[in-house]
């Protein structure tokens, strides 16, 4: 594997654990909470922040660019000067480690790394989904949580992820125009989808 993976998941399809298992497959990298916790140092936000925002404070964005809105890194007791919104801090410390990690070959996961990367060649970028049951189904377990919140926190998860990559990539999330590669892991299972992508990879001589 000379290249790198960039997987792009709905909640509740598996996207984490197929991104793992390829990464063990190939003996590459696997990044994605190491996402956060670079993007932290970078930022000097709290990683416990970032990962709790990183979604959801995208809403006000644009919102906040328009009306003239800033955030310092002083309104929150840290040190620096940088006046860009708080979301733009938060994306460009992310943008700065995803490209720094892609300098050797690595499982990317999420945040906007295949619109991040998306002008290089060696890139194979994924987005995984499943129907609805099934995330469900995979929300309950993972989240120990009952139907009614499984379903709030897929939904939910969907609108943040659709705005959150709207807003920085003026792309729409899921489109199949901006992958390579999309997998039902619903239909075919973690392994196999793992399966598929190693194949793929290894055909196209990445």
């Amino acid at each position: 594997m000379k290249g790198v993976i960039t997987i792009g998941r709905e909640l509740g399809s598996g996207g984490r654990s197929v991104g793992k298992l390829v990464a063990e497959k190939l003996g590459i990298p696997y990044y994605d909470r190491e996402l956060i916790d670079e993007a932290a140092k970078e930022s000097g936000l709290s990683p416990e922040f970032i990962e709790k925002n990183e979604q959801a404070i995208t809403g006000s964005f644009l919102y906040n660019l328009a009306m003239g809105n800033s955030y310092t890194y002083g309104t929150l007791g840290l040190s620096g000067s940088n006046t860009l919104p708080l979301t733009m801090q938060v994306f460009l410390a992310q943008q700065k480690v995803i490209l720094e990690y892609a300098k050797s070959p690595c499982v990317l996961v999420g945040r906007c790394s295949d619109f991040i990367l998306r002008e290089r060649s060696d890139v194979f970028k994924v987005f995984i989904y499943a129907d609805m049951e099934k995330r469900i189904a995979r929300a309950i377990e993972r989240y120990g949580c009952d139907r009614k919140r499984a379903v709030d926190l897929i939904v939910k998860s969907d609108k943040g992820r659709a705005r959150h990559y709207s807003t920085f990539t003026d792309w729409d999330w899921g489109a199949r125009a901006n992958y390579d590669l999309m997998v039902n892991s619903g239909l075919v299972g973690v392994e196999n989808t793992a399966e598929l992508i190693c194949s793929c990879v290894e055909k196209l001589g990445m």
